[in-house]
């Protein structure tokens, strides 16, 4: 996958898929205690370099997860596994966050809301996107 530029319109599709994580079904892991402090109420330009790296590593495996599910999902006929497969797929990028290195839910989810309210935070968020694309 090469990334050009990433408009804030691709980082708030990758909110949208991780919004099940509001749900009551999500909402135990998500409360579960993370070895990081959240960063809710951080003003955006506190994100630090690192955070913003962790993020994009994150974000990539979470965009790698929507793209191979998407195809499924759309071709999918039958509207209850559609909803499997849906749910599948927000569990996938909900565990390639958990597993990112230095990024916890709460983090990411609070950086995906800076960058799509604060330009500054979505150009660093942008240029670490395609450097760490390149990277892998």
């Amino acid at each position: 996958m090469t990334i050009r530029h990433m408009p804030v319109a691709a980082l708030t599709a990758a909110a949208l898929s991780l919004i099940v994580i509001s749900s009551p079904a999500f909402a135990q892991s998500a409360a579960e205690p993370q070895g990081t402090q959240p960063m809710q109420g951080t003003a955006p330009a506190a994100i630090s370099d690192k955070k913003i790296e962790a993020f994009a590593v994150a974000y990539l495996q979470v965009d790698k997860v929507r793209q191979d599910y998407a195809a499924k999902i759309g071709a999918e006929k039958d509207g209850t596994n559609k909803q499997k497969l849906q749910n599948e797929a927000n569990k996938q990028m909900i565990n390639a966050v958990e597993k990112s290195p230095d990024m916890s839910l709460d983090e990411y989810k609070t950086i995906i809301t800076a960058a799509q309210t604060n330009p500054d935070v979505a150009k660093k968020v942008q240029e670490k996107l395609k450097t760490t694309d390149t990277a892998q």
